[in-house]
């Protein structure tokens, strides 16, 4: 491992490429399995815990990997595909060192580890060397100060921590996108996730719910206050926030509609009025509307809204007042496509496309996918029988409800 560091920090492993001999890109690193023994004696590292394609995390020992260098893992390449377990002697360091509360024996000084620092032995086998410890922040000052110690100098991080936080992996999951944060979330041991959730904000926490199995979903919701749980199904997407209302009792369900604002809860209700695996029901409920006279520099101003998917700022949906969903008359889609070749003072309606028939509330889940591969289509509008603009299907929505039941969850599990 001539080109591979003497020491590196765990907190920048997270999330670099793993490449095999050949150059391609086999997986990505989540996290860092090691064996704590005693608190004078440096735990190895027994290797990394990696993702492959599918969300599927296996296990890649330290004596598959040649070079960790430029950003990069490098591997052997023969790796193992089946899905890892963590076993009872063996400690993630992102899941479950991040955050633990540490003394500095000569000093007293207590704070929570940050990170850890790696280095390979003269035996070749790669140990915990040192750790980066944060103090409580005093007075004005939002952040302590830093220390970076020899493991040998730390007490408590090989103890059992029963009142662990979550500052510094809640900063690690917010710096992932949501599908890899959700995956993390997912392997946590049961204290250490209820930890986090109570740390993540409400719309950090929407997104994460966005992209777990419904069991997981129901599972965190069920432990939030109703306040709170309230307040982030507000945030979820309404087809996303409708979906997962439905999974819940139908008492729970009612607290929670109550508790969120009248519009957001109209919205949901409406939602969850329709036929599942309909248009309806797999629409959201609030994608780009523009009246007629907004103009193409108003368009692209809409679609820039990095809360979008790329499926939703596909189209912009033109229609009369009102401009919430159900809309006045509908006029028509424009695609961004189009108005990326028009001048910015031209008005959206005059580059719409009204060739097409819109889907119906009613249209089945058939119907839906059959519409977007004939014409194309990345995302459609949906229109009741009075003309007015019901919502809009996208392409990962009809993915959504055409994968098996508990897709997500088997695409983690599986192995």
């Amino acid at each position: 491992m001539s080109t591979t560091p003497t020491r590196v920090f765990a907190a920048r492993l997270v999330g670099l490429p793993i490449f095999d001999p050949q150059g391609d890109q086999v997986a990505k690193v989540r996290d860092l399995v090691v064996a704590l023994r005693a608190e004078t004696s440096q735990p190895r590292v027994l290797g990394m815990v990696a993702e492959v394609f599918g969300r599927r995390r296996i296990f890649v020992p330290m004596t598959r990997v040649t070079a960790i260098d430029a950003g990069q893992v490098r591997t052997t390449g023969l790796l193992n595909m089946r899905r890892f377990e963590q076993r009872s002697t063996e400690t993630l360091v992102v899941g479950q060192m991040l955050d633990r509360t540490v003394t500095i024996r000569d000093t007293g000084i207590t704070g929570t580890v940050y990170d850890v620092g790696l280095e390979q032995a003269r035996n070749r086998d790669w140990v915990v060397s040192r750790v980066a410890i944060q103090e409580p922040g005093k007075g004005f000052r939002r952040k302590g100060q830093t220390h970076v110690v020899e493991w040998r100098d730390v007490t408590g991080l090989a103890a059992p921590e029963e009142t662990q936080g979550a500052t510094h992996l809640v900063h690690a999951l917010n710096e992932m996108r949501p599908a890899d944060a959700a995956n993390m979330i997912h392997d946590l041991p049961i204290e250490r996730r209820t930890a986090v959730i109570a740390a993540l904000d409400d719309e950090r926490l929407a997104d994460v719910l966005e992209e777990l199995s419904e069991e997981d979903q129901v599972d965190i919701l069920s432990n939030l206050d109703s306040e709170r749980a309230a307040d982030v199904l507000e945030e979820m997407s309404p087809d996303d926030a409708a979906d997962l209302i439905a999974e819940l009792s139908s008492e729970t369900a009612e607290t929670l509609l109550r508790l969120m604002e009248p519009g957001e809860a109209e919205d949901l209700r409406r939602l969850m009025a329709y036929v599942e695996n309909t248009a309806g029901a797999m629409m959201t409920s609030e994608p780009v509307i523009l009246g007629p006279d907004a103009t193409v520099a108003d368009a692209l101003a809409h679609v820039r809204n990095p809360e979008l998917t790329p499926a939703e700022a596909a189209l912009v949906y033109v229609c009369r007042p009102p401009l919430e969903t159900p809309t006045g008359r509908f006029l028509g889609v424009a695609h961004i496509q189009r108005l990326l070749r028009e001048p910015p003072s031209t008005l959206v309606a005059g580059a719409l496309d009204d060739s097409m028939d819109p889907l119906r509330p009613s249209a089945t889940i058939d119907e839906v996918a059959a519409h977007l591969a004939t014409y194309n289509l990345v995302a459609a509008p949906v229109v009741d029988e009075d003309g007015r603009l019901a919502g809009a299907v996208t392409v990962d929505d009809l993915l959504d409800h055409m994968l098996p039941e508990g897709w997500r969850d088997r695409a983690v599990r599986r192995g």
